[in-house]
């Protein structure tokens, strides 16, 4: 796998897409709301994850389901930050889901290693300047609109040429900003501003958006699109947790098109889907393709 400036090393030199566990420390996320609250339940979920083989761990303070309202700092760092020390503290690698420069510099002061923001820097302008000057990973996903109102940011002509030249927007403005190209890692933002046909198109288009030069993260895990085609054997609506087989069908897909990294809320399947990818990417396959060089489509 291509390197990621600031990753700790021996992520660095990963041979298999990567997988990183999701712990919502919130009481509204969309599927796993209200479960990891408590902070003892957290770290022990954390670890858990960690257990299971996430090489990452995603913390994050704040749901950004579709209609969720937004939090303060303060309470988002009251979440977070006590769990980030001790999943730091006991070898986890960390990343902190947030969109606030403030939480995001106190997650780092606590060890955090990488910045997952869904508004790729539009929500916060003092984001920019904390990634520049801590020289860390920073995940830019495409983003439109809030929570509140990302449904209505739906419209697109061609919706995977539009996230593309969105993105490559946001990486242009993030370098001239001053930050390292290679710090930057592309999400294309499944179930943000997309309906359920946006997101198959993105999932169908994972290979044009190697054009960006950049890591792609792919966070489809047990969203709504992915109910569309899961089964209820007794015709009952899809829960999230029921789309769990669904996930990983999009991880094998994800992996075998060169995705970086997976999001997952399930780890050991997915896990194992990655690493049947790497396995097939390393048979002898005279039709195999090759993923287009790292780090190219950018410039400072």
């Amino acid at each position: 796998m291509n390197e990621v400036l600031g990753l700790p090393q021996h992520l660095a030199g990963a041979e298999r897409c990567l997988v990183m566990g999701v712990l919502n420390v919130t009481p509204d996320s969309f599927s796993d709301g209200g479960r990891w609250l408590d902070r003892d339940q957290a770290v022990e979920h954390g670890l858990r994850l960690r257990a299971q083989g996430a090489d990452i761990v995603d913390v994050g303070g704040e749901s950004t389901r579709p209609g969720a309202a937004r939090v303060d700092a303060s309470q988002e760092k009251q979440r977070i930050l006590p769990v980030v020390e001790q999943l730091v503290g006991a070898g986890v690698v960390v990343s902190v889901d947030t969109m606030r420069a403030e939480v995001a510099g106190a997650a780092l002061e606590a060890g955090a290693h990488i910045i997952n923001d869904v508004s790729g820097g539009l929500v916060d302008p003092g984001m920019p300047g904390l990634i520049r000057s801590s020289a860390v990973p920073y995940v830019v996903m495409h983003w439109r609109a809030p929570s509140d109102r990302m449904d209505r940011a739906a419209v697109y002509d061609d919706v995977v040429t539009e996230v593309i030249g969105e993105l490559r927007a946001r990486l242009r403005a993030l370098v001239d900003a001053g930050i390292d190209p290679r710090q930057l890692i592309v999400d294309p933002g499944l179930g943000f501003s997309k309906d359920i046909d946006h997101n198959w198109s993105l999932m169908a288009g994972l290979d044009r958006l190697h054009d960006l030069g950049r890591p792609i993260l792919l966070g489809a895990s047990r969203k709504r699109f992915l109910a569309a085609v899961t089964a209820a054997p007794d015709g009952s609506a899809v829960t999230p947790d029921a789309r769990d087989d669904a996930t990983t069908a999009t991880t094998a897909l994800a992996a075998s098109a060169g995705v970086w990294c997976v999001r997952v809320h399930d780890v050991r399947p997915s896990l194992d889907a990655v690493r049947v990818a790497a396995a097939l990417g390393s048979a002898d396959r005279p039709w195999s393709l090759p993923v287009p060089p790292f780090g190219e489509g950018i410039s400072r």
